[in-house]
């Protein structure tokens, strides 16, 4: 049988503005929007309208270049300047995720060598534009990996939307679903909604529909009974940052799903590119935590569902410890055993 259905993107480059779907619609509306400005960037990253590492720091990298189209300077020295006041500004809108700082720093190194302005802004978004070639790239082969874990007839958990839309295409945690929906290997997912902001229920439901997976929706305090239930073989997620020893920053709610595998003696898989990796930082303990609007908790679908003089504890992320992942699926490989040292090894190759 032919595969009909189509892997969607969240983002694309169109020369004088960047198009995106915004995320903070869907399900119920699929619409891009366009934006102009470095301000309209930076304002889709923090209101979530973007979301997932790789997408972000994708996001980010077009918006740099976007904005420096616009400089009306003639010295590169000059140039130079104003284009790191927008990369700080840009980094600003989400300190968790690594890969924003690492693509931003990326294109400010890019235009290192260049002579002019002109070249320095065509240097720009040919840089950006290999930023997101390579991430889709980066993406198939994370899915290739992670599908070798996979057996014909599994059941597999996931949390928030490591997925095609988070990403340039395909994802990393949900890479192998759409891998396996195109050779036609049967994967059962089974997404947890994700509170406070849904991805799971409004995001990852969705795109595994639009890529013909299987996949059923689950609130996230059904996991441990549904990994009983149905017979969960596996359990996989993303990251936003992974330290030097392995510890996996993710979507909160993700250090939950790790401990209930652990329980239940089945694997804990992350899916990550390299560039989601920060070896500067020893352990998770490290990791900065973004705490978030009390609204997203205490609101639903613009609505109070909570008292108003509630105090609300509201952090993003959460981390995962090295030591319940069974292992980590990057481009190179997958990393198991003694992470501190694979991680080593990967990034000394």
């Amino acid at each position: 049988m032919t595969y009909t259905k189509k892997v969607p993107q969240s983002v694309q480059w169109n020369e004088t503005h960047i198009k995106l779907l915004d995320q903070t619609k869907l399900p119920l509306e699929t619409v891009f929007i366009d934006l102009f400005s470095i301000e309209d960037v930076w304002d889709s990253i923090t209101t979530l309208k973007v979301r997932g590492a790789p997408a972000i720091g994708i996001t980010a990298a077009f918006g740099l270049a976007l904005s420096a189209q616009g400089y009306d300077v003639t010295s590169i020295q000059e140039f130079k300047e104003r284009l790191q006041k927008d990369k700080e500004y840009l980094a600003s809108s989400r300190p968790t995720a690594v890969n924003l700082i690492w693509a931003l720093n990326r294109l400010v190194a890019s235009i290192e060598a260049s002579k002019s302005v002109n070249e320095a802004k065509t240097t720009l978004v040919h840089e950006a534009i290999r930023i997101q070639a390579e991430d889709e790239g980066v993406c198939r082969q994370i899915g290739k990996y992670a599908l070798s874990l996979f057996k014909d007839g599994f059941k597999v958990l996931t949390i928030c939307n490591a997925g095609s839309i988070a990403t340039a295409r395909y994802g990393t945690a949900l890479a192998p679903f759409h891998l396996a929906a195109q050779q036609g290997i049967n994967l059962s997912v089974y997404a947890s909604e994700t509170r406070p902001v849904l991805q799971g229920a409004r995001l990852t439901t969705w795109e595994l529909l639009q890529s013909g997976v299987d996949v059923t929706l689950i609130t996230d305090n059904m996991a441990a009974h549904t990994i009983l239930e149905k017979g969960i073989d596996a359990i996989i997620v993303g990251a936003d940052r992974i330290t030097a020893n392995g510890d996996t920053a993710n979507k909160i709610g993700t250090f939950n799903l790790a401990v209930l595998a652990k329980t239940f003696g089945i694997p804990f898989y992350v899916a990550a590119p390299l560039s989601t990796f920060d070896v500067t930082l020893e352990s998770g303990k490290e990791i900065p935590i973004e705490e978030r609007n009390p609204e997203e908790v205490t609101h639903l679908g613009g609505v109070r569902v909570a008292p108003e003089e509630v105090k609300v504890y509201n952090p993003a992320f959460d981390v995962t410890p090295n030591e319940l992942i069974t292992a980590i699926i990057t481009e190179k490989g997958i990393l198991q055993g003694e992470l501190r040292t694979e991680i080593q090894q990967v990034f000394e190759r």
